[in-house]
This record gives structure tokens, sequence and C-alpha cells, in this order.
């Protein structure tokens, strides 16, 4: 890789020496790259070598001199990369400082470039409806009558009132009314249905005004709809409509279904409320910029779009149902577009998870979680199913997600810790005692940090962003969750932060506090002390500085970096994470011991034990085949339950399957190998077949049934002692018609 980094005419202190020997790569000092020197630039981009530039402002400059040169490599060949560290490191107060932290986001932006993720593929031919009173149907006729194909439908007669406006005199688009019922789908796919009950028909109507006239209430309006609490039923506005027939007071209320492409929600209160609505669809509501900006999209929205498939989903692994009863349902609860739904079949008994609002349109087949199904597949009817044409890409299910099944792909878990190691192991080597990560958004977050380091250069009160903190761009904060924090944090990190600026779902933001807390509590339970993990909430560049600029606690890390890689599995990470954390935890006389960290119930801790009451367990074992993790074992030896605390996802299935009501969850994280190693829960002296001897129960499990079972007509009499017998005796006595069991076992071979 070869790198041209530029100090941007003397107004960064650059370090150049330092910064060629923490990246092993000898760097020429550059003060004006993108003005006198750039035939330096062009020799550089002549090479075959990888380019990266350190300079984002110019990074547009760069590109079109690149193609412009001879020799150059095409940009689909050779890629020219750029990195942002005038603004995030440069221009702050502590920039003399921050060479480790510059040599650290050169080292992590010359990376190789992630695998490429599937797509989700979008098709719109410009079919957009309108919903809206008339004069909003107007205004948007007239600002994209010309650019795409519009139907127009009037919610305004349906909400009571008629409208002083008038439909336009040309009929060169449709135009409907009538009450909406439902907007479901996406781009290229929305289905829309509507309910008309007006008794003007206006595909039928010609709009000569005749009804008007004649109408002594003047309940009809220019939108040719009668307003009927004005309305005397004197029906002379029929007697004026004539043959025409568009009038008729008698007509039933008729449904309507279409498919559109796009959609734009004019209405005071818009069809669909979500934080985050599906592609296509916009709602703009009384904001004038807003409704621009939703115009100057919607006239590019034609042709054929793309986006990542930003999660993979491993059915195996999730928590969601078993046998009919719901376990975890954090991924539907927390995801503000609505994109995953339940397949599970529920009992009547069991809560049933939140019906999405926007669902996919009828007669398309659903997608499965990971994007592909082939035909004829059956789907999961114990799991979720995701849609990724309405999945946003926020990652908020997987950060929630305390099994792995969902994983976030756009970066994958392996890239951004590839990412994350290479910026705290640069930084570290360089000099850089004390790493921090400040996880932003690349959109909103990007830009504050931006204004953030343009204000630090200008006004001598701002510090600008510290020299220890190293910014990382997200496509969402919500998309990183416990697992890599914690691998953070055993990579040498001293504090993780994360940036919201306010426009993101309060339910992630609520996800966020809740795993945040929830690894500010490992951390300190292990001796950790000092804030490690916390929510920066501010879209203010000045109070950015202030919040950044507050002095915290200094606190323990680790006594060596860990050296493990970020895995594709996220429970597979978390063990590592907190197997090195543990192993140099500052309180290791708790480690040696047989302590546990508690954690908060109800807060989606991800680990923790089971307990169960002997005195209720009958060892049924029916939490073994409902436990999706691994967790519960039996013991095909002997009746026994075992447990590994390791895999424990505390989705809470093993004790809504348990039918004796004898198993309670305890959040917590077992300190020691034994986390690690199956342990007895509960056993029992096994019931021996008083025909054959064979062990096929326990003593408890038989007196309860023979108890229950007592008056049964089949087991009724001398039949009662099948109940006694394993299941190929009782068939051989049931067709032998003895009825009785043979006196070779005696039944006091059964203690009671």
């Amino acid at each position: 890789m070869k790198t041209l980094v530029c100090d941007c005419n003397h107004s960064m202190p650059l370090d150049f020496a330092e910064l060629s020997a923490a990246l092993g790569e000898k760097l020429t000092p550059h003060s004006q790259l993108c003005r006198r020197e750039m035939a330096q630039f062009q020799r550089a981009a002549q090479d075959d070598a990888p380019l990266l530039v350190a300079c984002t402002q110019e990074s547009r400059l760069f590109a079109e001199v690149a193609g412009q040169t001879e020799g150059v490599p095409p940009s689909d060949v050779r890629p020219i990369r750029f990195v942002n560290i005038r603004e995030t490191a440069g221009w702050s107060r502590q920039a003399a400082a921050a060479g480790p932290k510059m040599a650290a986001l050169l080292a992590a932006a010359a990376l190789p470039e992630p695998e490429p993720v599937p797509t989700a593929t979008y098709t719109s031919q410009g079919r957009c409806l309108v919903l809206g009173d008339v004069a909003s149907l107007q205004l948007a006729r007239g600002l994209l009558a010309d650019s795409l194909t519009l139907t127009l439908l009037d919610t305004g007669a349906a909400a009571g009132k008629t409208s002083a406006a008038a439909l336009p005199l040309q009929r060169d688009q449709l135009v409907h009314a009538g009450r909406v019922i439902a907007v479901r789908g996406w781009l290229g796919a929305f289905e829309v249905s509507w309910e008309s009950a007006n008794p003007i028909d206006l595909d039928l109507c010609t709009r000569c005004n005749a009804c008007l006239r004649a109408c002594p209430e003047d309940a009809i309006g220019l939108d040719y709809q009668i307003d009927l609490s004005r309305c005397t039923s004197q029906r002379g506005c029929v007697r004026a409509c004539g043959g025409i027939g568009a009038i008729d007071f008698d007509r039933a209320p008729q449904r309507h279904v279409e498919t559109f492409d796009l959609v734009l929600d004019l209405q005071p209160v818009p069809a669909i409320r979500l934080h985050q609505p599906p592609q296509g669809y916009y709602a703009p509501g009384a904001d004038p910029l807003a409704l621009v900006r939703a115009v100057a999209e919607l006239r590019e929205r034609q042709g054929k779009f793309e986006k990542p498939r930003f999660f993979q989903y491993d059915a195996k692994l999730c928590a969601h149902s078993r046998n009919s009863l719901l376990g975890c349902n954090a991924c539907v609860e927390v995801c503000s577009a609505q994109a995953i739904s339940s397949r599970a079949r529920l009992r009547a008994d069991q809560p049933q998870p939140p019906a999405p609002s926007v669902e996919p349109v009828q007669g398309l087949e659903p997608s499965s979680a990971n994007g592909q199904r082939s035909p004829g597949a059956k789907p999961f009817l114990n799991q979720i199913e995701v849609e990724p044409h309405l999945c946003v890409g926020c990652g908020a299910c997987t950060t929630v997600c305390p099994s792995g099944a969902l994983t976030y792909a756009w970066p994958r878990a392996t890239d951004l810790g590839a990412r994350l190691r290479a910026l705290l192991g640069t930084a570290q080597r360089a000099g850089l005692k004390r790493p921090a990560l400040l996880l932003h958004s690349q959109a909103q977050g990007a830009q504050l940090l931006g204004e953030l380091g343009r204000l630090a250069a200008s006004r001598c009160e701002l510090q600008g962003l510290p020299a220890h903190v190293m910014p990382v761009a997200l496509w969402h904060i919500a998309s990183v969750g416990l697992e890599l924090w914690l691998a953070a944090a055993a990579w040498g990190a001293a504090e993780i932060l994360v940036l919201s600026t306010g426009d993101e779902a309060p339910a992630y933001l609520d996800a966020l506090r809740a795993q945040l807390a929830l690894g500010q509590t490992l951390l300190h339970g292990m001796g950790y002390t000092g804030t490690r993990l916390a929510l920066v909430q501010t879209a203010d560049a000045t109070e950015l500085d202030a919040l950044l600029a507050t002095p915290r606690p200094a606190g323990a890390v680790p006594t060596a970096a860990a050296g493990f890689a970020a895995l594709a599995q996220k429970r597979a990470t978390l063990d590592l994470a907190l197997d090195h954390l543990l192993r140099h935890a500052p309180l290791q006389t708790v480690a040696q011991g047989e302590a546990a960290i508690a954690l908060p119930h109800g807060a989606g801790a991800p680990l923790g034990a089971i307990h169960v009451d002997p005195a209720r367990c009958t060892l049924c074992l029916s939490c073994v085949g409902a436990c999706p993790a691994g967790a519960l074992l039996d013991n095909p030896q002997t009746p026994q339950l075992r447990f590994v605390e390791k895999n424990c996802v505390q989705c809470g299935l093993c004790v809504k399957t348990c039918p004796e009501d004898a198993i309670r969850l305890e959040p917590r994280l077992q300190w020691g190998p034994q986390r690690s190693e199956p342990r007895t829960l509960h056993q029992a002296q096994p019931w021996r077949c008083v025909r054959c001897g064979k062990p096929f129960g326990t003593v408890r499990a038989i007196e309860q049934m023979l108890v229950k079972l007592a008056g049964h007509p089949v087991f009724a009499g001398a039949a009662a002692e099948r109940l006694k017998m394993c299941g190929d005796c009782r068939v051989i006595d049931m067709h032998s018609g003895a009825g009785t069991a043979p006196s070779s076992v005696p039944t006091s071979h059964n203690p009671r």
C-alpha cells in the first residue's frame, strides 16, 4: 500500500518520521498535495500498488485527476482510498500528541476491502400514488407530473370535508377518492387498498358542474365529492347528472386494491407511521424542506436499484420459539422498520409477537432471512422471517440477538473486528497507552465530527477530538453490540463511546443503553473500573467537545492485549473476549473462587444460569428438547439433567416448557472454568420395568403417573400394571391379553 500524507498547508503538526516508523513505510512529507504537488500524486497513482490518500476533502479532485492521467489503472481495477486525519486528529488542540491515532487511522484504512455481500433489488417504473386532499394533490401534480406516472387519491372527502380547490380540468392522471385502508410493501412493490363510499364516482364524473348548480345545500365541492353531513337528500344532483349516472346514493362502499412503485403521502396523519418507513414511501408532513427532499428523490426513483442485505440469519441458532411456545422475541420488538416478523405457530395461551403494520405484498413470495429460498422450500415454523426489502440496516436486531442467529453483514463482524484490532494495535505500538474508540454513524455522526474539527481549528476555546479517541464510522451505531465492545476491551481499548446524534429510533437507543449497562456491569465486576462503555448523545459540536473533554476516572485495562480475531459467530467472539478479560482481570482473588457477576434481570442479558427445584422436577427432560443453544443436556445412561452455563442465552424457553414450573433463570457471568463444564442440576433413581427390568423413567415420574391415571379405564384393575412397564413390554402385555405383570420381576424391585 502506497500512502500519501499531507499536512494541509502546514495546518497540522505532523511528525512524518513518527508516522513512517509506526506504519513501517517511508512517508514523503507533503503540504500542498492537492495543488502545487499534484504531480507527485499522479506519479504515485501510476503505480500498480494500492494507493491511500490522507485527504477526504479533495477526494473528488484526486479521482478526476487520476482518471485524466495516462497510465493510471481505472477506478474499477484499482480504486484509490481516502481517509480523514485532519478533522479527526490534526486540527485538535492535542494534535501534537495525536501521531499514534493518525497512524492507527491510516493502518485501518489500508486494510483489504471486505468481501461483497448479497444485495436486495428494487425495480421501479415510476408509477406513483399521491395521497392527500385536493390542494395537496394539485401541488404534487405540478411538481411530479413531468417525470412520474401519477395516480391521485383524494382522502380529504373521506375525512368529512369537501375542498374549495378544484380537481384538474385535464384528465391526464387517474383520480380516485376514498379512505385509505392499508399501504404495504416497498419500492417497486407497494400494494395500496382503499374504500370509496361517496355517492359520486370520479371515474364516471365528467366534471360538468351540473350537480354543483343543482345542489341547494352547497354540499358538493370542486373535488366532486358530496359532504353528506350537509346533504338533505333532495337528490337534485342525481337528476342533474342524468344519463351519465355518476351519482348514486344507493351504491355500496367499494374496496379497491392496486399496486404502485412509489407512494407520496401528503395526509396530515400518514398511512405508515414508522421511524423507518419502507423504501419508496415518503411522508414529508408539514415541513416544506422535507417535501422538497421527497420530490427530489421521487424524481430519481425509476429503474433498478440495489442495496446490501445487511444481515445473515442462521435458523438453527434462533431461540424465538420451540414447541409452539414463544421464547426470545427481542429482534421482532426492536425493529423500527417492522421488517422482522414471527413465523412461529404459537399456542392460544401464549403471548403473540407484535404484528407488523408493513407487510409483504400479497402474491409475492417473501424472502427468507438470508435472502435465498429455493422453490417449494418449507419455512422454519418456529423461527422469524426478515424481509430484506424492508430492512434499513440499523443492525439493532443483531445487537439484541442473544444466540447469534442474526448477525450483521455490512460490514461483517470479522471485517469490523479486524478494523478495530488494527486501530488499537497500531495505536498501542505507536505509544498510545489508553486508546479509546468513538463509534459513530457514517452520515450524521461523521458530519458532526467534521464540524467539531473545523471549529477546533478556528476557535481556541474548543479542544476538538482528543488524541486518544479514535473515531470508527458505522452504517448505524446500533449494529455493534456487546461481543465487539468486550472484544475491543480485550484488545486494549480503555473506553468505548457510542455517539448518538438524535436521529435514531427510541427503541434502538433503549437497546444500546441496556447493552452498554450490561457490558459496564461485566467489566466492573471483573475489576476493570472507570468509565468503560458510554452513550454520548448530542447533535451539537460544541456540546460534543465539552462531553469529550470531561475528565473520566482512569480504569484498569488487561495486562496483555488479546491476540484472538473476531469470528463470524457472535457467541464465539463473546466467549473469547470474556475468557481473556477474566484471565487478566484485576480481581483475580475472586476469579479463583466460585463467585459470579450478577446481571440485571429484564435487560436482555445473554449470559446466565438456570436453577431447578428438585422437589418439583420429574426429569421429563422437555426442557432439553426445547433448549436451542445446547445448554441443557440429558444423560443416556441415567435419569439426569445437566447444564453448560457457557451455552445458555437466557431465552426462557426451558421455563415456559417445564410442565412442573420447576425452572428459574439467573442472569449472571460465572467466574471460573466451571462455566464451560457440564454440571448436574438434578438426578433421580431410575424406575425399572416390572416385566423386563429395563430402566425407562424415574421413580418420581412413574409414581405421579400412577396417581394421575388411576381412574383411567384403559389402565383399570390389573391393567394398571402396564403403567409400570417399559414401552415394549406394555405393547406385549396388551396384545397377549394377560393384563397382569409376570411374577418374574417383583414390583418391589422399584423402591417407593
